[in-house]
């Protein structure tokens, strides 16, 4: 047994799911759309692991034998944010979606937040995080209320000024907020969005920090930790799962720094068979959400760059899977979220042969592997492709979708 990574790209969906009319998303396709706005991405390395075979996109083309396994996934909970595309991802599907608040929250949660916190609040509304604290920006610096906003995603968002609110007590109204936040008003993540600055020119800094809720105890995580496989996180991975089952994390500020911490993560393991969890968040917070896919292209094609050196290190026993965890299409109107399929792309240690996984049912496929992988019980949710990998690693087909 060997270890097991995995890698979210952060909002890199591969088109829409058959219910994304429901959410407003029909037509979206972050992956296909930003190849083609940018006249081709150049992803030698995932081409080479079957990208192209998964799904169109302008410059990588399919290839006749996918050193990877290759397929797309469904989501089956209700809802198209974060910790829900990550909770499935981990066994864990949430039926009922998540409260969201496109008109502002109600002043019953307002009241008890100010009397929680002691101060006062402006905003208010469903907002672009860029553009709300340059609106409100002098006045809480002036006057020290907190700047609380939503979006189309259940999230409870709190911006302050760091000369102004230092990030420890801004991280401390936080976890007041969320502790505060019960049904029926549960959001799914209270975020913390620090910003510096003077007026006219205030900019968000990379300390944000979200708060997620809780998840049960069967969250695969939690599951491996107590069978002994140490669970270690880079990224925003740790607070999308509330800390469960994680023992070890690393916060990155960038995909960069996420990509460094990684590797230097995994040349670091003792013999203890370990998962690592990275989430690359850039897609999703600069470029997803800013409707910029030229900085979405530049970083896919940074990261292809990494990953050919980081297969290198792979040994024969690991296992690597690279998906997402919804989309954000940055060629649409929308700033949000859109619901999509993700990609999934496994690599089983030196094996130079991969697989058609064909489109998976649920996210939770990722987690019933990783539990066959560390010989656990199956999730309630999810159904492992681990043989179907071991299959590729024998057959001499083409691999072609």
């Amino acid at each position: 047994m060997g270890h097991a990574i995995v890698i979210v790209l952060d909002g890199v969906g591969v088109g829409a799911l058959p219910d994304a009319a429901d959410y407003g998303d029909a037509g979206h396709d972050t992956l296909g759309h930003t190849a083609e706005a940018v006249g081709g991405l150049a992803l030698p390395n995932l081409q080479r692991l079957g990208l192209g075979n998964l799904h169109a996109v302008r410059g990588v083309a399919p290839v006749d034998r996918p050193a990877g396994s290759y397929g797309r996934m469904l989501e089956i909970s209700r809802g198209k944010d974060s910790t829900t595309g990550h909770w499935e991802l981990m066994g864990v599907v949430t039926d009922v979606p998540y409260p969201t608040y496109p008109t502002g929250f109600p002043d019953d949660v307002l009241d008890l937040f100010r009397e929680a916190t002691g101060r006062d609040v402006i905003g208010n509304c469903a907002a672009s995080g860029t553009e709300i604290i340059q609106i409100h920006g002098d006045e809480h610096v002036a006057t020290g209320k907190l700047i609380v906003y939503t979006s189309a995603d259940s999230v409870f968002q709190i911006a302050a000024h760091e000369e102004v609110v230092p990030l420890e007590d801004l991280y401390d109204i936080c976890e007041t907020a969320r502790r505060i936040l019960q049904p029926p008003h549960q959001v799914s993540r209270v975020i913390a969005r620090p910003f510096l600055g003077a007026s006219g020119d205030y900019t968000r800094t990379p300390n944000r920090r979200d708060f997620s809720i809780v998840p049960p105890d069967d969250l695969v995580l939690a599951t491996l930790h107590r069978a002994g496989v140490p669970v270690r996180a880079v990224g925003k991975i740790s607070d999308l799962y509330a800390g469960k089952g994680i023992v070890d994390k690393v916060v990155s500020k960038s995909n960069a720094q996420g990509m460094a911490a990684l590797e230097a993560m995994y040349q670091g393991l003792n013999g203890v068979p370990s998962l690592l969890l990275l989430n690359l968040v850039d897609f999703d917070m600069l470029w997803g959400h800013r409707n910029n896919p030229q900085g979405m292209a530049r970083d896919l094609e940074a990261f292809d760059v990494w990953l050919g050196g980081f297969l290198q290190t792979l040994q024969p026993e690991d296992l690597l899977l690279m998906t997402a965890d919804h989309g954000n299409d940055p060629t649409t109107t929308s700033t949000d979220h859109s619901r999509e399929y993700v990609p999934l792309l496994a690599v089983h240690g030196d094996r130079n042969v991969g697989c058609d996984l064909g489109v998976r049912a649920s996210f939770s496929d990722v987690g019933a592997t990783l539990c066959e992988f560390f010989g656990q019980p199956a999730p309630s949710h999810g159904i492992s492709f681990l043989a179907d990998l071991a299959e590729s690693e024998g057959d001499d087909h083409d691999g072609t979708a």
